[in-house]
């Protein structure tokens, strides 16, 4: 079987772990530090501030803007339920914009278009590895007065014109197990403002900005120095980790980009693709449905995923909710019953690679 992804972990890690667990100091520490600033090295950001998961970065980050009870946050249909689930517990209310087929994340004209008078912050998703137009979003949310927080759980070192996603805006990542950067849990929220900076380090520890001197209603938010060690050294060959999965990413798409049917993705201009996932789309035209594609493709020893089978709102718990307001998203609503995930991680070899696009490609000949 070729997984969707593998994980594995170098001497440098192991080495460090071990390092925190002899020195009997395992909560955050001076690794955290170190880790949050070299986050904030490799994206260009001020501050970077380590949170236990990437929901947390998210609500973190709605949560220093103040929201009030109404207050609209804009983002992705097209996205995992984390992004819905912080607006909700920031207390705010969800709405959605369309996305865009080429690059599968939400878009500037769509956003405007949602856009109402109880609208605070727009939330676009960096989904599957590439950045969205954040040049058109930010000028969009300059002239509306509106805040923006990135959720870019997937795209560590994505970048438009040179310039990485978490710095349009209150950046947000995810180190969950199976992200280009992991910690198995974890988070990080990155600005360039001072004072949200230290608001986010105050929060995340009881309201305490020292020992039993509490400034707010805070939370228990922290990471240890056990995650940030197994962090830290996949920051050193980060690049090159990146380099691997975009020539992964580049032999697919040769290969696969003549099969009927078959939409592979693309890398937009002036953009740095990440490829977190490999997405392409199985349309009509294969004569396949996805999900009997992806069942043929268990079989043949391929492993995907369908990221994500519905839409963040199609799930009863969410429809008749007073603060989700929903509405049509065509691209949105033709995607999710399209979208396949295949491998793309560093460790595929030319041979699994030849064999993806060979196995998508005879079920394609068979249908």
């Amino acid at each position: 079987m070729i997984p969707i992804t593998v994980v594995e972990f170098g001497e440098d890690a192991e080495r460090l772990v071990l390092e925190v667990l002899r020195s009997g100091n395992i909560a955050q520490g001076s690794l955290v530090r170190q880790f949050e600033d070299r986050f904030a090295s490799m994206i260009g950001a001020k501050h970077a501030i380590a949170v236990n998961n990437g929901t947390t970065a998210l609500v973190a980050a709605l949560d220093v803007l103040d929201l009030e009870p109404g207050d609209e946050v804009v983002t992705s249909p097209f996205t995992f339920v984390a992004t819905l689930n912080a607006i909700l517990e920031a207390g705010a209310t969800a709405r959605f914009a369309d996305i865009s087929e080429d690059d599968f994340n939400v878009t500037a004209e769509t956003l405007a278009a949602a856009v109402t008078d109880r609208t605070r912050v727009l939330m676009p998703v960096h989904l599957y590895g590439q950045i969205a137009q954040m040049d058109e979003i930010s000028a969009l949310a300059a002239a509306r007065g509106l805040a923006v927080v990135e959720d870019s759980a997937q795209s560590h070192g994505s970048s438009l014109n040179g310039r990485h996603a978490g710095t349009y805006g209150l950046g947000s990542f995810s180190f969950y197990a199976t992200k280009n950067i992991t910690t198995g849990e974890g988070g990080m929220i990155t600005t360039d403002d001072d004072v949200v900076a230290e608001r986010l380090r105050v929060l995340r520890n009881q309201g305490m900005r020292a020992r039993y001197q509490y400034e707010v209603a805070g939370h228990n938010w922290r990471l240890t120095d056990l995650q940030a060690a197994v962090g830290l050294p996949q920051l050193d060959d980060y690049d090159d980790v990146v380099a691997t999965r975009q020539s992964n990413a580049e032999y697919l798409g040769a290969g696969l980009s003549t099969v009927r049917g078959i939409v592979v993705p693309a890398q937009q201009e002036g953009r740095r693709h990440v490829w977190h996932q490999y997405t392409i789309r199985v349309t009509p035209d294969s004569g396949v449905g996805r999900d009997e594609f992806v069942a043929k493709l268990g079989e043949r020893g391929i492993g995907a995923g369908i990221y994500y089978p519905k839409l963040v709102f199609d799930y009863p718990t969410y429809r008749d909710r007073d603060d989700v307001i929903i509405g049509s998203y065509p691209v949105a609503e033709r995607i999710v019953q399209e979208v396949v995930s295949l491998p793309v991680h560093p460790h595929l070899t030319r041979q699994d690679l030849d064999r993806i696009v060979g196995t998508v490609s005879s079920i394609v000949d068979e249908a």
